[in-house]
């Protein structure tokens, strides 16, 4: 039997290396959406990612012989740490074949990175902030994720329980049937009336990227607000808001961005949905160019699914039927655009408000995913 070694890895040939890890260990799964290679090379890069301007970062590959059988991203967000006085080192974009040892190795120098800093536990998957991808599966094996999440083997959790470590926080994800609007819950579009008529509220309505522009600053001090008391919370820093506006904002119809302002004409709400990118990007197998791009673009214009990405309410309108509304104007986009599923981000099982919504939608709550932590 092959000896386990663990290595840092060093310079752009290993970094390459450690992304393209999944794609070998998942190449005959029909579940698992490979990520776009460039954009998590980018995302890892501590000279690209401004993220590391206030972040620190270390990679492991696992090694039996001369193969790869496992990675793990170690990682200290210094704001936790100072400004929310959390004292952890996460770990994320994990990945490992069955093998229990492998993982107890990888994890084990994470906890190394943790007890250099002074870190009192370990906790992941997870990315940097609650802007990164986070959980892993416990549920929903059997179904592609969205282009937001990580995918991973039933093996995984099992691997974490046997080694000690306990779950932390905990998100569930829905799959909801979207009918015509005419046909949708009479229920959420009275409430939706009557919440905008009580409070005065206005819809606003995009044509293009630049129209959004100017409430893209509110979208995100609005997300600020609406999950700082959540577990999971990391405050945004303006250097990142600028790098999420330039990458990802060309990528998003306007149509599928709705926001609300009071009577003042201050943004109270927005959701950001996306047609489903899963099968796309399955297709395209982490590679945009050549031919790559043909098959996005194609999800971005031609598609029955769709999936929430970000939802803000601000906190004095919360649990007031706001995402009622939201959503009762997302189904007209979607009816518009020939969407008949929709796939929520992951919620937190605490999040109930969000949740008692789907229940007059016809449904399923069909993943579960967590994050395992420990004291080091």
């Amino acid at each position: 039997m092959s000896e386990i070694v663990i290595r840092e890895i060093e310079g752009r040939d290993q970094l390459t290396a450690f992304v393209k890890f999944p794609f070998e260990l998942y190449k005959n799964n029909p579940f698992w959406v490979p990520p776009i290679i460039k954009e998590e090379l980018e995302m890892l890069d501590k000279k690209v990612n401004p993220v590391f301007q206030n972040a620190i970062a270390h990679y492991f590959l696992a090694y039996k012989g001369d193969q790869i059988v496992g990675r793990i991203a170690a990682f200290i967000n210094w704001i936790e740490i100072k400004e929310l006085k959390k004292s952890k080192v996460r770990f994320g974009w994990f990945d490992v074949i069955d093998d229990l040892e492998v993982t107890k190795k990888l994890l084990e120098a994470v906890v190394e990175v943790g007890k250099k800093h002074q870190m009192k536990s370990i906790e992941g998957p997870m990315g940097f902030s609650n802007m990164d991808k986070a959980g892993m599966l416990t549920k929903g094996f059997e179904e592609l994720n969205t282009m937001i999440t990580w995918y991973n083997a039933p093996y995984y959790p099992q691997h974490f329980e046997q080694l000690g470590y306990s779950k932390q926080a905990e998100w569930v994800e829905y799959e909801i049937k979207i009918s015509s609007f005419q046909d949708s819950p009479e229920k959420v579009k009275r409430f939706s009336q009557l919440i905008i008529d009580r409070y005065q509220l206005r819809l606003l309505d995009f044509k293009s990227h630049k129209d959004i522009l100017p409430y893209v600053d509110q979208m995100f001090d609005l997300l600020s607000k609406t999950y700082d008391k959540l577990q999971t919370f990391v405050p945004i820093q303006p250097y990142q808001i600028a790098h999420y506006k330039e990458r990802y904002l060309p990528f998003i119809h306007p149509d599928y961005i709705k926001c609300i302002a009071d009577a003042n004409g201050d943004l109270i709400a927005f959701a950001i949905t996306m047609p489903s990118f899963s099968k796309a990007l399955k297709k395209v197998n982490g590679k945009l160019f050549p031919f790559g791009i043909f098959h996005i673009m194609k999800a971005r214009y031609f598609n029955d699914r769709a999936s929430f990405y970000l939802i803000g309410v601000r906190p004095d309108f919360q649990n007031k039927g706001i995402t009622a509304v939201i959503f009762n104007e997302m189904q007209k986009t979607f009816n518009k655009h020939g969407v008949t599923i929709v796939e929520t981000n992951p919620e937190l099982v605490e999040n109930s408000a969000i949740q008692k919504l789907w229940r007059n939608y016809e449904h399923r709550q069909h993943k579960r995913r967590v994050t395992f932590n420990r004291s080091i």
